[in-house]
């Protein structure tokens, strides 16, 4: 993970990440808008060239952020999906798929036709069915300068065991966007928040969608009760209990004209099923007790195999109207629904590879927003005070 420079290990420095951002303001509104859609176009009919899986063993993909790694239901793998990377002049966008063997520590490069368009900060789940199947929701294109958008609503599943690419459509789904939250509930995929940018403004999301893996048909919920404002990159996990926990994330306002203020939430909801009540859900603010994290925002989480939360890392900004510093962390958290409560996770050091630990570099405004890493923990009776 420290190699791949996912997530949490964005490549932009602090500079480069506010070099961007006031050039991104300048220029925003000088520049001729870039028609992404036909360039999107552009790049899949090169994908079309593709008529043959192929799986190539390879080294460790290159560094890229905001991609997703997804647990096997059946294999010892992970399922790595996209991603982009700023080199520094531009931004690349990635639909490449790799496989990594946990017991063999080997990476294979998977080529399928007809995969989905390039993209980043989307969203994936797992579920078991059929061999094996890999949903993926939204995200976005950014155009090479990194300064415009353009946010997805296409659903699409990739069959595990026949290395199939489908696109599946239904109507009344979730508008475009990035940074959402998304996750497998009994025979639903559930689907919450996010953000939506274009050139001149942005809105935040605190809805919640779900998707019928038997109809396949999309549903937007009207949960009771105060749920959580809107935002973006956030927890979103089950509970052994049936309920779905929300904790966190990041979502931002303007104060004044050309002038933002970021917001890293710490709150926490259950929303949870009511009982009787086909496609009824209830919000609930809940205040767990025990160690608990710092606020923060681009963190990642996975389950653990007792069925805790596990969060990992994350970034604290200063946001000044002409600064950005950014407090990194490397530690670990366990969250136990079942008694609500946090715990600071302790691991041995031979867990880690050669007993380093992750030193992230910047995210930038975007990282924060959307930054998401799932991987399958494969972390064995966690040692918690």
């Amino acid at each position: 993970i420290e190699k791949l420079g996912m997530s949490l290990n964005g490549r932009a420095t602090l500079s480069t990440t506010y070099l961007k951002k006031k050039k991104k303001d300048s220029k925003r509104s000088q520049c001729l808008p870039l028609d992404l859609e036909a360039l999107i176009a552009h790049f899949q009919t090169l994908d079309a060239r593709k008529t043959q899986v192929t799986e190539t063993p390879c080294s460790p993909p290159s560094p890229r952020l905001n991609a997703s790694l997804s647990a096997h239901p059946e294999k010892d793998e992970l399922i790595l999906f996209g991603g982009e990377y700023f080199n520094g002049q531009k931004t690349l966008l990635y639909n490449e798929l790799y496989v990594y063997n946990i017991k063999k520590d080997t990476w294979t490069k998977v080529d399928i036709p007809g995969p989905p368009p390039r993209r980043c900060a989307h969203q994936t789940v797992v579920v078991p069915q059929g061999g094996g199947q890999l949903w993926v929701f939204g995200g976005e294109f950014a155009s090479p300068d990194g300064e415009q958008f353009y946010h997805y609503k296409d659903l699409w599943v990739l069959h595990l065991a026949t290395k199939t690419w489908e696109q599946v459509r239904s109507a009344g789904g979730p508008s475009g966007r990035s940074g959402h939250r998304m996750v497998a509930w009994k025979r639903q995929l559930i689907l919450f928040g996010g953000f939506h940018e274009s050139t001149r403004d942005y809105i935040y999301y605190n809805d919640v969608h779900s998707f019928n893996l038997d109809t396949f048909v999309w549903s937007k919920l009207s949960p009771s009760g105060t749920g959580p404002t809107p935002r973006s990159g956030c927890q979103m996990s089950i509970t052994p209990q049936g309920s779905i926990v929300i904790y966190g994330g990041y979502s931002k306002q303007r104060v004044k004209k050309d002038v933002d203020r970021g917001t890293q939430h710490s709150d926490m909801f259950l929303l949870k099923p009511e009982d009787g009540g086909e496609g009824k859900w209830t919000w609930t603010r809940i205040s767990p007790s025990g160690v608990k994290p710092t606020p923060r925002s681009g963190f990642s989480v996975a389950m653990t195999p007792n069925h805790q939360v596990l969060l990992f890392g994350g970034v604290c900004d200063k946001e000044e109207e002409e600064s950005l510093e950014g407090m990194f962390f490397n530690d670990l958290y366990f969250y136990d629904a079942a008694r609500n409560r946090w715990f600071l996770g302790q691991l041995k050091q031979e867990l880690w590879c050669g007993g380093h630990i992750c030193n992230p570099n910047h995210l930038g405004d975007r990282g924060r927003r959307f930054a998401s890493l799932r991987p399958a923990s494969i972390i064995e009776g966690p040692v918690s005070k």
